[in-house]
């Protein structure tokens, strides 16, 4: 069963993945952008003793595997986004957004072939990088949305307004069935209100103009 410790535990899980994909981010811009940190002043030998210990794993044993592992954990986080419905998202500004961040994910590469100062190349390489993951991250939670609207089973139209009534004509030799009309995602469509048994007591509710 869905209950609140159960979503707020999966919430925490899913928080933690996606901090756990900037850390190892946030280690490869370390590693590669090294000389960098070390004008900024921005290293120290816990630091330095951290990198040599984390180097030794073969996290970045290639260029781009610290990289690839960022993403696949990105890619886990967004499974369980939820948010908001908006009909104004669609699946080709999703899908243009991640393309767009993957390109500028992977390309950004290219910065750190420039000349320049070192400092200079790696503010544009991570900003490269940064700006390739938040866009690629913007579209995953669009395509996830939009996944979980369609796979939810929602029988509400685009309005919220109406759903799907009894279109049957039901009735015995004691009915009483009143013909109706309803809108069901633009159409207007025959129902019937069916009261099969008027021998007992009888109350029937409904908002104004219902």
């Amino acid at each position: 069963m869905q209950t609140g410790e159960n979503d707020q535990a999966m919430r925490k899980i899913l928080d933690m993945t996606r901090v756990i994909s900037m850390v190892v981010l946030g280690l490869h811009f370390y590693e590669v952008c090294y000389g960098a940190f070390v004008g900024w002043h921005w290293v120290s030998p816990l630091t330095d003793r951290l990198l040599r210990n984390i180097v030794r794993t073969g996290l970045f044993s290639n260029f781009y595997k610290a990289k690839l592992i960022a993403l696949g954990f990105l890619a886990i986080a967004l499974i369980g986004v939820k948010g908001k419905k908006d009909d104004k998202q669609h699946y080709k500004t999703a899908l243009l957004y991640m393309v767009v961040g993957l390109l500028l994910f992977f390309i950004s590469y290219l910065v750190l072939l420039m000349g320049g100062k070192v400092q200079l190349v790696a503010s544009l390489y991570m900003g490269v990088t940064g700006l390739g993951y938040l866009l690629f991250l913007s579209g995953g939670t669009m395509v996830s949305r939009i996944i979980r609207d369609k796979l939810s089973g929602d029988i509400f139209n685009r309005d919220q307004e109406t759903f799907p009534q009894e279109e049957r004509l039901v009735e015995n030799e004691y009915s009483v069935n009143l013909p109706a009309r309803y809108v069901l995602k633009g159409k207007v469509r025959n129902s019937y209100i069916n009261y099969i048994n008027m021998f007992r007591a009888l109350l029937v509710l409904g908002s104004p103009g219902s």
